[in-house]
Parts: C-alpha cells; structure tokens; sequence
C-alpha cells in the first residue's frame, strides 16, 4: 500500500491538535490507516548514505503513514488531514463547486484527430486564486508523484501537467505531430531542443528515462500548445520550462492527457480537490471546456454527486451489528460520504449515500459497508454479541468461518502434521512460469493476463500453484533433503458467467524433492487427505468414492502420473515431475508433485 510521508508539526497544526504518537496511533487505527514509521529528513538521507552521525533534536519529525491504495484522496497532507479533521467532527464535509462563468467565457482545449494514434483522451481545470508557501508547492508536487506512480501506472495511462496560466493564453490545443516537428524548452533547461533529441537527451536521466519507451518508437508525439504556439507538455515526458509553477503563481491551469478516460477524470478530480482548499474562493473550481474535432464537447472537471441506496439490513448482516439507521449516517458522515436515511414500502430502511468526487473508490455498497465498519470500530465488532430466543449470549454468525475458509484450515492441519512445510507464494507468475516451463501451451481461453504489469514476473495470474512450488525448490536447492512443502491458495480462470469475467478456486499442492522421486510419499499424502475428508477409495467407475487412473500431462513423466477422480469427477492430479520442467526451474533432484481441487470436497 502507499506510504505518505508529512511532516509531523505540520499535519498537527493542520488538524488543529496535537497528539502524543501512541494518540496518534490509534487516530490513524480508528480511521483505517497506520503510522507506519517515524523519522526525520536528516535520518532518512544519514541511511541512504551509511552515515552513523548522532540524531539532532531540531531536526523535523517525519510521519509516514501507510494508507488504502484506492483512496487517492489521502495520498497528501492536505487530504489526510481534511479526512481526519471530518472524521473527528471538526470541520463539516466539504461542498466542491465549478465556479459560475458562462461557456464562452471558459478556457478552450482543442483536440485534434490525430491524437487518437497515441493518447486520445485530455481533461482540465482552472485552480484560481491559489496561494502557495513551499510547504504547499511541495506537497502539489509530490502529489502528482503519488498519483503518477499509483492510478496512472507510472504514466503509462495518465500523465499530469501543471502550468502557470498566467504565462499562457488560451484558447490551447492537443495535438499529436512528428516529434522532428516539435521544438521547445522543457523543464529545468535553458535550451532548446527537438522532441526526438529530447529523447536522447533523457536516456541518461535516472527519473525521466523510464517513461521513455510510452512514447519512443511512435510516429507521432502528443504536444500541449497555447495559442501563441507555446508548448505547455510533451506528455507523458515532460512540461515546458515557459509555463513553470512557482511559489508566485496565482493561476494554475492543470491538463491530464491519458489513455483511459475514466482514470484520468479520477485524477483531475484528486488534484483540484486537493488544493481548491488553498484557492481564494474555498472549494470552488474553474472549469474548461475540451472540444473535439468531431464536435463534441465536454466541462470539465465533472464535480457532481452520485446517490447510492444501501439497504440498513445489508450494511448491519455483513458487519454482524445492530445499528439504527441515524447511527448509520452519523457514522458515513464521519467518513466524508453524506447520507441520509429512508423509510421503503415495506417498512425496510434504505440509507441513500452521496458519494462526492473525492470517493472515487466507492463503487459498490460493500464499499459504504465498509466505511460503516472503519468508524464503527473493528475492535468494537469483534467484541459484539447478541442473544438468542433462550437469553444465553453468543457471537454473531456472520463472524464464522467461511466453510471454504473452514476446510482451507483444517487441510493445513492435517497436511502440516504428516511433516510437510507451508508455503505462501505469489498468486502472479510470468506467463513463461505458467506455461512453456511447465510444458503447457495456452489456450488462449484460460489464463487471465495482466494488461500492464510491472515487471516480467507478474504477467498472469497463475492457473496452478505449481510454478510457485518449483520456484521455492529452486531457490532452496541447498536445503538438507528431503524437501517436503505445501501451499493452500487460489488459482484463477476466466469464465464469461462471472460479472468480472474470472473466477478463483481453492487448491492443495505439495511436493517431495529429494535423493528419489518419493513417489509413494505424494500417494500417500492424497490419499490421507481423501481418508480424513471421509471420501472412501473405490473401484473405477464407483461415484460413491474416488479412485485413480493414468493420465497424460505434459508437466509429469509419462506412465509416472494419474488423475485423481472424485464422486465421478476429475479434482487434480499427482505424479513425478518430468526432468525437463525441473530442468526450466534449475532443480537437480528428481521431485514428485500432487494438486487438488479442494473445493470439491464442500
């Protein structure tokens, strides 16, 4: 999850108290987010640089605290404060507005056809009246940081520009031409250079050189213009040196060109957000008006509320309380979502939830539930209990065990104490770990790959937990033998009947490395897991029980495997893993492996 890191004094006097660090602990518990480390500038460069210099009392205290990944509102001092200056009943939830001006006294963005080669999408905003301090300007900063390497995916969807208005004149326009065509100063530079030099010019830039390959190798690059032909960005590169914000600005005009719409309507909703609090006008935004060449024609920021309806009963069933429906709201309100409650036809309560631009991670009403629950107190929930038609008090069914959960652990009990080793590993695999080294081909219609992953060994989600067992025997080759480990986890497929297009399922996998095969041992292990879940072994074609027979898998030897088949369906497989896969994983020692559906069993 990201770690946000403000200066201590500075968020205190933003939030209007001060706190001893264990008050603040449990301010940050209470809210859902976690003080993860406490430093000082200083510390943090003596560590980078292996000094051991004693620490200097003057030096600034740094909180850095760890919060939700989908909530980019949090991802700065400004919004974290406002969150808890809401949350501790402080200041009431903000209203944000677009400011009254007529369309044809907005800002213009033009977008030209040719964009869509590259990064087809661009949205805007005017922050007026803004006053910036350094502690202000850095935090701006820092946020577009946050937000580049978090919603935006490194820029590769979304990539920010701020520019001081007031050295521009609109109406702008988005164009996408060949870089040779592009000529102008970006930032932190004196000198002019061409788009395709710039290039170049960056490949030995230890920050920039990784948003190189967006753009590089395209016949056409996207460029900002205003109406004096002055480049404001090469997204997602870099901003023009013109338009550069300072402590002075009063103006700012913030672009967002992107890939995905959605993404980047999120993003410009973050920033002016965030930083309308500095504006002269609190919370009011300047809208601009982005036409394209087809003639259509959007305002944006889109600053409206979405109402949801929640029914009382689902929010208090999953949580497993008994809260009244104004306990309800109080609580929502608390969490920066204004809500207010309904009486239906059928004497059910709905609680009608409007969810403002700064919650873009509300989706769903599990997500108010949850909300319900962080302000509630999971502490509090835990403790819960309610009493039955007899009086006797007893803890409420909804904090059972789910049976999957139930029989996941009761496995891991059984299998641990015939002497095998739990493993956790990586529900992402490369798509080479997944397939070609397993000696599998894809299908095309199974495996569910990731569309932008950060690295080479995160490119699909694993189809079977045995990739992940190789690597752990690879990487413990040294380890005194036998190796006996298991791991209880889920694998993914796609499947079109689900509303997100894939579905996981539960297994059970173990391996035996060692000086033979241990063959016996793996057959063992089934059929100690089929005795203890009462599931007898029966005659081939018997639908009471189950049994094995021979089967053919590419990542086994042949002759040395069998499917296992129960009540008359095929649940896993076991055999001696064939040398060629062990080979692809650089493991010496001959291994046998056996994978279950456990989900079968329920």
């Amino acid at each position: 999850m990201p770690t946000v890191s403000v200066g201590r004094d500075r968020l205190f006097e933003a939030l209007g108290s001060t706190y001893t660090q264990e008050e603040f602990e449990d301010l940050c518990f209470r809210f859902g987010i976690e003080l993860d480390d406490v430093t000082t500038e200083k510390a943090i460069v003596r560590k980078e640089k292996h000094l051991e210099e004693e620490s200097d009392e003057d030096e600034e205290v740094i909180y850095k605290i760890e919060v939700p990944a989908n909530r980019y509102d949090l991802l700065c001092l400004e919004g974290l404060a406002q969150a808890l200056r809401v949350f501790c009943g402080k200041q009431d939830i903000p209203t944000y507005r677009l400011s009254d001006i007529s369309k044809d006294a907005m800002l213009k963005m033009h977008v030209k056809p040719e964009t869509s080669l590259i990064r087809p999408y661009v949205v805007c905003a005017v922050l007026r009246g803004i006053t910036l301090d350094k502690a202000r300007y850095n935090s701006f900063i820092d946020l577009q940081d946050k937000l580049h390497q978090n919603i935006c995916r490194r820029r590769t969807l979304v990539a920010i520009g701020t520019h001081d208005l007031d050295k521009l004149e609109g109406p702008f326009t988005y164009e996408a031409l060949p870089p040779s065509s592009i000529n102008f100063t970006p930032l932190k530079q004196e000198k002019n250079f061409r788009a395709d030099e710039l290039m170049e010019f960056y490949k030995s830039d230890l920050k920039l050189k990784k948003f190189l390959h967006i753009i590089e190798g395209s016949p056409v690059f996207p460029v900002l213009y205003d109406r004096k032909r002055t480049v404001l960005s090469l997204p997602p590169i870099i901003n023009g040196a013109h338009s550069a914000i300072t402590l002075e600005t009063k103006n700012v005009f913030i672009e967002c060109t992107a890939t995905d719409l959605s993404k980047a309507k999120i993003v410009l909703n973050t920033m002016v957000t965030t930083f309308s609090e500095y504006c002269k006008n609190k919370f009011i935004i300047e809208p601009v008006e982005v036409i394209y060449s087809d003639g259509r024609t959007y305002i944006y920021p889109d600053l409206s509320v979405y109402n949801m309806e929640v029914n009382l009963s689902y929010i208090n069933g999953l949580i497993g309380v008994s809260l009244e429906a104004e306990e309800v709201t109080r609580l929502l309100n608390q969490m920066q979502l204004c809500a207010k409650y309904s009486l239906s036809g059928n004497k059910d309560c709905n609680i009608v939830v409007s969810v403002p631009p700064t919650r873009s991670d509300v989706l769903h009403p599990c997500d108010v539930m949850e909300d319900v629950a962080i302000a509630y107190g999971f502490n509090a929930i835990k403790d819960k209990a309610i009493v039955d038609n007899k009086g006797s008090k007893r803890l409420a069914a909804s904090l059972t065990l789910l049976p999957l959960n139930e029989l996941s652990d009761l496995i891991r009990t059984e299998v641990a104490m015939i002497g095998f080793t739990e493993v956790l590993t990586f529900i992402l695999c490369s798509y080479k770990e997944n397939f070609a080294m397993l000696n599998r081909k894809d299908d095309k219609s199974t495996a569910v790959i990731i569309g932008n992953p950060r690295s080479s060994d995160f490119e699909a989600v694993r189809t079977s937990l045995m990739p992940g067992m190789l690597k752990t025997v690879a990487h413990n080759k040294d380890h005194p033998k036998p190796i006996k480990i298991f791991e209880v986890g889920d694998i993914a497929f796609l499947d079109d009947t689900k509303d997100v297009g894939a579905r996981n399922r539960r297994q059970l996998a173990a391996i035996y490395c060692g000086a033979n095969a241990g063959f016996e041992i793996i057959h063992g292990l089934v059929d100690r897991v089929m005795e203890k879940n009462g599931i007898p072994f029966v005659s081939p074609g018997d639908g009471s029980g189950y049994y094995i027979e021979q089967s053919e898998e590419p990542e086994f030897l042949p002759r040395r495997q069998a499917r296992i088949i129960c009540r008359g369906k095929h649940i896993g497989n076991f055999g001696i893993v064939h040398p060629e896969v062990l080979s692809n994983f650089d493991i010496p020692d001959p291994c046998s492996f056996v994978e279950i559906n456990i989900e079968s069993f329920l």
